[in-house]
């Protein structure tokens, strides 16, 4: 990991030297770019280079503990205790900062969900989880915004797609990438039977404009009329539907949610950024032929991640079997018992595979 970290200081740097060049200060566009990625890094990269300088004192003083100068030597013994204090705490602060891996630390993302096995009940589950996440993102005063939801006959959701946008918000719900299970008494059961659907969601980190370059020669944008409302005589006709393909890795991206052409287009790319990101990614890491330690972040969205059986009120979480009889509250949109969870597991992982600083 302090390779990684060696690599954002250095990217860090490189920036500041960036943001006071003429040439990059006379391009409005270039030091827009440059200011976001530099505010992006500067958190983790500010800190880790104050405890290279920490290490560096500390090794100082241990250098003045063996003088020949008695007062020199007790100046830095009584030093010594405070700065290894202060260095430990740092670098508790640092892993926190880099749980979740390199995207950890990014403020917008895109969720898709989509119903699996289980018919009209999975894509009314795959709804519920929807509005779950919804509920959730405005108790943490995240931005939510719907940008396509494509609707079954019984009012569930077969797909839907909402990009998010808050302090933290990546690192938090990245950890609900999975198959997510239902158990439940559907309301058309008859005989009351307990009955198990499916749904999946993928969180996708939303990258940076230096991070993805989407060439409009790889894309094609098809404008087309679409219809939108709860169905019947609530459908909704708009014009301003936007579907867009990208050729080199075939990613078609649908938004209709809005009712101005050009915001669905800006949405659309938005998402459509995302899904390239993640596709490279992918790719990359199947070539490297590697997966990440910890379970919980590997992010494998064919791995059945939760289950929520609502004749017990409960919620488990398969990864780390973290079990909850609060079903009632989460599916309200208090899902933070969960993710604390997730989140304090990652941690504790990340400090125990980097054992000791001495």
């Amino acid at each position: 990991m302090k390779d990684k970290l060696e690599e954002k200081l250095h990217r860090f740097e490189f920036l500041e030297t960036q943001l006071v060049d003429p040439a990059v200060l006379s391009d409005s566009n270039k030091i827009a770019t440059v200011a976001r990625e530099h505010g992006a890094l500067a958190k983790s990269a500010t800190k880790y280079r104050d405890f290279k300088h920490l290490v560096q004192d500390i090794n100082d003083v241990r250098e003045m503990a063996k003088s020949s100068d008695p007062d020199e030597r007790e100046l830095a013994t009584d030093e010594l205790p405070r700065l290894i204090e202060r260095r430990e705490q740092l670098w508790n602060e640092i892993l926190d900062e880099e749980v979740g891996g390199d995207d950890g630390n990014r403020d917008r993302c895109v969720m898709e969900i989509r119903a699996g096995t289980g018919g009209d009940e999975a894509a009314l589950f795959a709804r519920d989880l929807f509005e779950m996440y919804q509920r959730h993102c405005e108790r943490r005063g995240w931005k939510f915004s719907p940008i396509d939801i494509s609707s079954s006959d019984m009012g569930g959701f077969k797909e839907a797609t909402a990009s998010i946008e808050g302090d933290g918000c990546y690192r938090e719900l990245q950890y609900e990438s999975g198959g997510h299970r239902v158990q439940r008494v559907p309301d058309t059961e008859a005989k009351g039977r307990v009955h198990t659907s499916a749904a999946t969601v993928a969180v996708l980190p939303e990258p940076e404009d230096v991070e993805v370059e989407l060439n409009p020669q790889d894309y094609e944008v098809e404008r087309y009329v679409a219809a939108s409302g709860a169905g019947g005589q609530h459908v909704n006709k708009t014009a301003s539907a936007i579907r867009i393909l990208h050729h080199p890795t075939g990613i078609v991206v649908k938004c209709i949610e809005e009712r101005s052409q050009h915001k669905n287009l800006a949405k659309a790319l938005r998402v459509l950024k995302s899904r390239v990101y993640d596709f490279y990614q992918q790719k990359e890491a199947a070539a490297r032929a590697q997966e990440r330690k910890s379970l919980v972040g590997s992010g494998d969205r064919s791995q059945r991640i939760r289950t929520y059986n609502f004749p017990e009120n409960r919620v488990t979480d398969h990864r780390i079997n973290f079990t909850i009889y609060q079903l009632d509250q989460v599916i309200a949109g208090d899902i933070s018992s969960l993710t604390t969870a997730l989140l304090d597991h990652d941690r504790q992982t990340l400090r125990e595979s980097m054992g000791a600083l001495d």
